[in-house]
């Protein structure tokens, strides 16, 4: 069952040109970097809080992307915590999770939904 989610707010990030095919980015959105994700091949879109719940580093935009059981991950590029995209859970260690935030694509730009 999907949740939906309410978005107050549609902020524009940036022209998708400017994001990397099947890698992630960091916007600076409201003071807060946000991680976004794009998985080209599949044509889907995530965002995160860039900032790892486990050692602080803003690096999840510089994390590995992957799958995990069919859902998209990121590994923080230190200590290589998973965490699914879709819903922010740490795949290796429950007490971490992260915030995530909708993601639209139109008119050639990436908008992040703020809640």
């Amino acid at each position: 069952m999907e949740v939906e989610v309410i978005v107050k707010e549609w902020i524009k990030a940036a022209p998708v040109a400017d994001f990397q095919s099947n890698s992630g980015s960091c916007v600076l959105i409201n003071d807060e970097q946000i991680a976004v994700f794009n998985f080209t091949r599949e044509n889907r879109w995530y965002a995160t809080q860039n900032q790892c719940p486990h050692w602080g580093e803003m690096a999840l935009s510089r994390g590995l992307i992957g799958d995990s059981e069919g859902k998209h991950k990121v590994a923080c590029p230190f200590h290589k915590k998973s965490f699914g995209l879709e819903d922010g859970k740490c795949l290796t260690d429950e007490e971490y999770n992260l915030k995530t935030y909708p993601v639209k694509v139109e008119d050639g730009f990436v908008f992040i939904g703020i809640q």
